[in-house]
C-alpha cells in the first residue's frame, strides 16, 4: 500500500488547460455555422445558409458535429459522445494538436523515432520544433530519454502504438510513465489497435486529463478512401478542437458511408481475424525466403522485414506489378521493406514472385 501511495504521489498533475493552449486559440471566437444556430428545434424549411434548394441531399451543408455518427461510435467504443472528435483522416487531428497547443517558433513536441511521418510534417508546417528520441534495436523507447528531451516549452508527446513502420506495440510502462510525469498533452496514436491484442488507451481516458487517443476508419474498418479519423479526449479538449476545425470538415457523403459501415460493424471482426491469420502465415513464409535476413515481430496489419538489398528487391517487385514500401531511409530501418497484409491471392503473388527472385 505504501509503494502504491508513493507511486501516486509522484504523478505530475497536468497544467491547467488554459496554460497549455495558445492564448489566441483560447480566446478565439469560432465561426458559427447556420446549422448550429437552431439546434434543439425541429426544422423543415431551410432558408438560412444560402444553399441551392435543388439536388437533395447533397445541396445541404452536413452536420458540423456529426452527431448521429458520434451517437453510434460512442456505443461501440464505450466512451461518452462529448469525448469524440471526427477529422478528415487522423492527420487533421494531428495538425490540430500543433495548431491548438504549440506557439510557432517557441514551443516543441517530442516523439519516438522512427514513427509515423506526419507528426514531423505537421510540426514543420506549424513552425514547431520536433524532437526525435531514437528507439532501441527492438524498436522500444526509453521513458527516461523521452522525459530528458522535454523542457518547459514542450507541449506534446507522440506515441504510435502499434508503431509505424516497426509494427510493434510500444511498452505500456513507458507510455504510462510519460503520462504520469509530463504535465502537457500525450497523444497515443492507435491506428492499428484492432490488430494489436492489447487493450486500447480509451479505457484510461476518464482517468487521464492529458491523454488524447487517435484511431481511424482506414485500417480495420477498411475505409481509407473516405478519410475519416477519430480523436478521443476530455470534453474540454474536444471542445477546443471543434472550435478550431473548419466548420464542415466531414462531408455528407463521408458521414453517410461511415454510418452504413457502423451499422454492420460486426463484420470488422471477421476482417481482422482473416488479416491476423494471414499475417502469421505470410511472416513465416517471408522469413524463409532467400532474400530475407529478418522479419520483425508485428502487432499491426503489416510487418517490417530486413532484406539483403531493399532497393533491388523493391524495384524487382515493382516490375512484377507488386508494391511494398521501401523504408531503408528511415532511422533503424536500413535495407528494410514494410509489407501490408493483403488477401490470400495477393500474399501468394508476393511470395511466388520473391521465390523466383535472385
Amino acid at each position: 500500500m505504501e509503494a502504491k501511495a508513493n507511486a501516486k504521489a509522484k504523478v505530475k498533475k497536468m497544467k491547467p488547460l488554459q496554460e497549455l493552449v495558445r492564448p489566441n486559440i483560447w480566446s478565439l471566437s469560432p465561426y458559427t455555422s447556420a446549422r448550429d444556430e437552431y439546434k434543439g428545434h425541429e426544422a423543415k424549411v431551410f432558408l438560412d445558409a444560402n444553399e441551392n434548394p435543388y439536388n437533395d441531399p447533397v445541396n445541404r451543408y452536413p452536420d458540423p458535429l456529426q452527431r448521429d455518427l458520434k451517437a453510434r461510435i460512442c456505443a461501440i467504443k464505450g466512451v461518452p459522445e462529448d469525448t469524440i472528435f471526427f477529422g478528415n483522416g487522423s492527420d487533421e487531428a494531428i495538425d490540430l494538436m500543433f495548431r491548438i497547443f504549440c506557439r510557432p517558433g517557441v514551443d516543441n513536441a517530442v516523439a519516438i523515432e522512427p514513427t509515423y511521418g506526419m507528426y514531423g510534417v505537421c510540426a514543420d508546417i506549424n513552425d514547431v520544433e520536433y524532437r526525435r528520441v531514437l528507439l532501441n534495436d527492438n524498436f522500444q523507447p526509453s521513458a527516461d530519454k523521452l522525459l530528458a528531451a522535454i523542457d518547459s516549452n514542450t507541449k506534446l508527446v507522440f506515441f504510435c502504438s502499434p508503431n509505424n513502420p516497426s509494427g510493434n506495440n510500444i511498452d505500456r510502462g513507458v507510455i504510462d510513465k510519460v503520462l504520469d510525469s509530463f504535465d502537457g498533452i500525450v497523444i497515443v496514436d492507435e491506428a492499428y489497435i484492432d490488430f494489436a491484442g492489447v487493450p486500447s488507451y480509451l479505457q484510461q481516458l476518464s482517468e487521464r486529463p492529458n491523454l488524447v487517443v487517435l484511431q481511424t476508419f482506414s485500417k480495420a474498418w477498411g475505409m481509407a478512401g473516405i478519410r475519416l479519423g477519430m480523436a478521443f479526449a476530455q470534453p474540454e479538449i474536444i471542445g477546443i478542437m471543434n472550435k478550431v476545425k473548419y466548420p464542415y470538415n466531414i462531408n455528407l457523403l463521408t458521414q453517410q458511408r461511415a454510418m452504413e459501415e457502423v451499422m454492420q460493424h460486426a463484420r470488422v471482426k471477421g476482417w481482422v481475424e482473416s488479416i491476423l491469420k494471414e499475417r502469421a502465415r505470410l511472416m513465416k513464409e517471408f522469413a524463409a525466403l532467400d532474400c530475407c535476413i529478418k522479419v520483425y515481430p508485428s502487432d499491426a496489419n503489416f510487418f517490417l522485414a530486413r532484406v539483403k538489398d531493399a532497393a533491388a528487391t523493391y524495384n524487382y517487385l515493382v516490375g512484377q506489378g507488386i508494391i511494398v514500401r521501401n523504408r531503408s531511409k528511415v532511422a533503424l530501418c536500413g535495407n528494410s521493406l514494410r509489407v501490408t497484409i493483403g488477401t490470400v491471392p495477393e500474399n501468394n503473388a508476393l511470395l511466388d514472385a520473391l521465390k523466383k527472385y535472385r
